[in-house]
């Protein structure tokens, strides 16, 4: 007998075994938020949404986009939308309007719904659109009937498209089966040992590779969801006391809001004698933070690798039985690594020091771009655009990233993508974007500028807020260097390890 592997199966089991449990506890600051929601509650909401869906003529195969920071109603669409043949695409909320209209535009979307605080994102639209709340609840939610059933269910068709910035200009549409979120959600919850006496804090986007898969991961498992809609480290630490949060994900930057919060807190830190553990990915922090995090919170720090292709999990680096008797210093050293294979994930180094994988958990492909695909997948691996090497322990190490990505904040930010951006000012004849390392965000973003002969008054500020004016925010360089030229080979490619050089040299990886 052959089940498909459905996203259906995590909310499904969770109503079954966990129905009269607290499963969501929405956002208490934002009005309009849904308070706390046991696992029958949502999934009765989640058949709801399907309904309504079926009203509006939105069928299997269709796109529903939906952009909004963390919340609720955001959490139901992961599973109402996939759950009835849907796709759902979840669009980063930190975007700018013509950003978000593109990948509307580009996937296609047949419905937006749009958090009611983005209100810079009014004119863009879909064929139905609504604001996220009231009104979405209202145009949505329709108790009074059961939804049609998915006929021809495929574990391998579309559950989500997420967008993601690569090496070229415009974002890829990554297409996620649902085999891949299952399979990611299985070894996922079996590596960080996730049960059902835990309560799980959503301090990572949930838009963010699907919330790296933990939000159907806890469902599974009648694990409690606490929504943390803002990044706030004293919020965190208050969640993990007033909720007994024993487990979350975080970007190195959510974990440095912590650290500096516990700086300053009255009493003893919430979660401390290893009682919570946080999953850290984006890129290694330094050892140091390590360190601190086991000491200075007495959290378990747990190191992941992976990207929005692989949905997300690749490695995994927990301190082993082995490892037991290091003392923290030793086992930062350890523990800094990308980490070992998660099961049924195999791993590869190039020839040109490329980290390659094959698994389960690997795109169907780019949301049509066949060619982009091709080249991802060229000979049956997974190109990660990211150098590394796999020691004697089968442990693998980020050394470089070979992609023209900037990891800022646990952001991807294509350097093209500013690059292009930066040329939109008139004055610069030439210019290069490079990430440089910051203790808070790991990485943030310096432009590298030739001024146009007889060009005045283009300062570092001025360069920033042109970007800011047409970007996210994040994506902007927060450093401008004005150089004479720019260093290039003989066939006229910018040799950017040139410009990495003086910030990078010491340290024995081109990524913080």
């Amino acid at each position: 007998m052959k089940v498909p592997l459905l996203v259906n199966d995590f909310l499904d089991r969770a109503e079954t075994v966990f129905g009269d449990r607290i499963g969501v506890v929405d956002e208490p600051t934002c009005d309009d938020n849904l308070g706390s929601l046991t696992y029958g509650e949502v999934a009765r909401r989640v058949r709801a949404v399907q309904a309504g869906l079926d009203e509006l003529g939105v069928d299997a195969g269709e796109r529903v986009a939906v952009v909004s920071p963390n919340a609720a109603r955001l959490l139901e669409l992961f599973y109402a939308v996939p759950a009835s043949g849907r796709v759902l695409v979840p669009i980063n909320f930190r975007l700018r309007p013509e950003e978000v209209e593109y990948i509307v535009d580009h996937s296609g979307a047949s419905v937006l719904l749009v958090d009611p605080t983005l209100e810079d994102l009014a004119t863009v639209t879909a064929k139905h659109r609504f604001t996220l709340g009231a009104q979405s609840d209202e145009a949505l939610l329709r108790f009074d009937r059961e939804p049609r059933p998915w006929a021809n269910a495929d574990e391998d068709a579309t559950a989500t498209i997420n967008y993601t910035s690569g090496t070229t200009a415009r974002p890829k549409g990554v297409q996620i089966t649902h085999r891949n979120i299952w399979v990611n959600c299985a070894t996922f919850g079996l590596h960080a040992g996730v049960t059902d006496w835990d309560v799980y804090l959503h301090s990572l986007p949930m838009f963010h590779a699907n919330g790296w898969g933990m939000l159907y991961t806890a469902a599974s498992l009648g694990v409690p969801q606490i929504v943390l809609r803002k990044v706030d480290g004293t919020e965190i630490l208050r969640r993990v006391e007033a909720h007994g949060v024993t487990y979350m994900c975080a970007a190195p930057a959510v974990v440095n809001a912590v650290l500096d919060a516990a700086s300053e807190w009255q009493g003893a830190i919430p979660g401390a004698g290893r009682a919570t553990r946080v999953v850290c990915a984006g890129a290694p922090p330094p050892t140091k933070t390590i360190e601190r995090i086991e000491s200075d919170l007495g959290w378990e720090f747990i190191q992941i690798y992976g990207l929005t292709e692989t949905s997300p999990l690749l490695t995994i680096n927990r301190r082993k039985r082995e490892w037991k008797d290091d003392d923290i210093a030793t086992a930062a050293h350890k523990l800094v690594r990308a980490g070992a294979p998660a099961l049924g994930v195999r791993l590869d180094v190039s020839d040109a020091g490329e980290v390659l994988a094959r698994g389960n958990v690997i795109l169907d492909g780019y949301w049509q771009q066949p060619d982009a695909t091709a080249d991802a997948l060229d000979g049956g691996w997974f190109h990660t655009g990211d150098g590394g090497s796999i020691d004697d322990e089968g442990y693998l190490s980020i050394s470089d990233r070979k992609k023209d990505v900037i990891i800022t904040g646990g952001e991807n930010v294509s350097s093209i993508e500013v690059e292009d951006c930066l040329y939109s000012l008139p004055g610069i004849a030439e210019c290069a974007v490079i990430g440089v390392p910051d203790d808070k965000w790991g990485e943030t973003i310096k432009a590298v500028v030739v001024l146009a002969p007889g060009t005045t008054g283009l300062d570092e500020a001025a360069v920033i807020a042109h970007c800011k004016a047409k970007m996210a925010g994040y994506k902007s360089p927060t450093s401008v260097d004005f150089v004479e030229a720019i260093p290039r080979t003989a066939t006229g490619k910018v040799q950017k390890f040139k410009l990495r050089e003086p910030y990078w040299s010491g340290r024995d990886r081109q990524v913080n």
